[in-house]
């Protein structure tokens, strides 16, 4: 990395302009060093990514310049596989960042007035397909995974009438959109063990005194307290946080075939009561997805129940299964079963839905289970897990807490972890302790 250049490990966030700096550099890396490989992995000679201003293809926003906030009018991108390495060019009324102007693939790097028309565009393509000869041609189309499904109803009925006898050619880019969305550069990797880390600090923030008033404020005015502190942090949250509340006396309730926590969502704090979280956030293109769990201390306890500590640790020994089965070449639900039979074997009852986490919150790549899927998920569950990717490690476990009278207590956690030659990383660290708030 250039000594000048801004270094996302060093302080999150970053400012805008030097996020950009930032994402640009990675982009164009991940062009030179990944896209290469994946094509060949992929066996596609040129991707057509193509979309029109706010209806993007999901995977189109990660190829554009970090100015560039969505598509201008039609935006197509196209990328061949040459024995240089990957060609990138753009058909479009405006230039995109590095990208060369297909509309002057005859010579020279023309302009915006290159292309005459919304209707020249797809000339544009079929005279690019008709000079690169690609024998396969990969669109954005998938049964199995939203994110590489973004090639829309208009956008490909034009492309196969523009393409002609070409349009034979034409093959669904999944494995390529896939492999593109959850690889992950080194340096992502590290940017990530940082936003994990801002995100494990924020949460021990709203698990504090400073936050949780025991008998006055209710859990959600802790899910609204993390929404406003990311939001003023600059890392937006992806989606509404959320705090569970289990307490002695109530029971866990049973929907869709599991068991989960019956305290209402806005109920009042009260000590004693096992507090759950669930927040991810965005910086630099990336998203985080933690759930961590404190304890509201009892007057005179200096320490949460051993049952519950037991348990967090029952679910710390639930991690290290399922990392241990997270082996690159295995599909999700090869993982998702021999982490199930290897919780069976030792005991521990648990469900086990982790997922990619990376350019998008729930990620492309192999599902290993839903939390109301424990037996697999069809399709997208099928995909191997590769090398250089990042999941939300997703679990919870349950068992009697004898302090609550043998009560049923389901702990759930969720972690960043990345998947690497070196073996499973976890970014920042996971909870091994309970986080305890004092009772006032």
């Amino acid at each position: 990395m250039p000594l000048d250049a801004p270094d996302p490990t060093r302080t999150v966030p970053l400012p805008l302009r030097e996020q950009a700096d930032v994402r640009d550099r990675w982009l164009t890396q991940r062009l030179l060093d990944l896209l290469p490989g994946l094509m060949d992995r992929a066996g596609i000679d040129l991707w057509i990514v193509a979309g029109r201003e706010y209806n993007e293809d999901p995977v189109l926003a990660t190829l554009l310049p970090a100015t560039w906030l969505s598509a201008r009018r039609r935006t197509i991108l196209l990328l061949h596989r040459s024995d240089d390495g990957v060609t990138p060019a753009a058909v479009s009324r405006y230039p995109v960042g590095q990208f060369l102007p297909a509309a002057a693939v005859g010579g020279g790097l023309g302009g915006r007035d290159d292309v005459d028309g919304p209707d020249d565009e797809w000339g544009v393509v079929r005279r690019f397909v008709e000079q690169a000869r690609p024998a396969r041609i990969g669109i954005d189309v998938s049964t199995d995974f939203a994110l590489a499904d973004g090639l829309a109803h208009t956008e490909h009925r034009l492309l196969v009438a523009a393409l002609g006898p070409h349009a034979d050619r034409l093959v669904s880019a999944e494995a390529l959109a896939v492999g593109w969305l959850e690889t992950r550069l080194p340096e992502e990797i590290a940017a990530l063990h940082a936003l994990n880390r801002l995100a494990h600090e924020v949460i021990a923030e709203a698990f504090s005194p400073a936050v949780v008033v025991p008998g006055s404020t209710t859990a959600l005015d802790v899910a609204w307290w993390l929404r406003q502190r990311l939001h003023d942090l600059g890392v937006e949250p992806w989606f509404q946080p959320s705090v569970a509340l289990q307490r002695a006396g109530v029971p866990l309730a049973e929907q869709s075939g599991t068991l989960l926590p019956a305290v209402p969502y806005d109920a009042v704090i009260e000590p004693g009561d096992l507090l759950h979280c669930d927040v991810g956030l965005t910086s630099l293109g990336l998203h985080t997805d933690t759930q961590r769990n404190a304890y509201v201390l009892r007057p005179g306890e200096a320490a949460a129940p051993r049952g519950l500590t037991d348990l967090l640790a029952v679910g710390n020994r639930m991690q290290d299964l399922t990392t241990a089965r997270l082996v690159p070449g295995r599909t999700g639900n090869e993982v998702l079963a021999a982490a199930r039979k290897a919780a069976a074997d030792e005991g521990i009852v648990a469900d086990v839905y982790s997922h990619p986490v990376g350019v998008h919150g729930h990620g492309a790549g192999p599902a290993i289970g839903q939390w109301d899927a424990q037996d697999g998920v069809p399709g997208a569950g099928d995909h191997p897990v590769h090398v250089d990717t990042v999941y939300a490690l997703e679990l919870a476990v349950r068992g009697s807490v004898p302090e609550w009278d043998g009560q049923c207590v389901r702990m759930g956690l969720e972690q960043g972890i990345a998947v690497t030659d070196a073996g499973v990383q976890y970014l920042d660290g996971r909870q091994t302790e309970l986080i305890v708030v004092p009772a006032g």
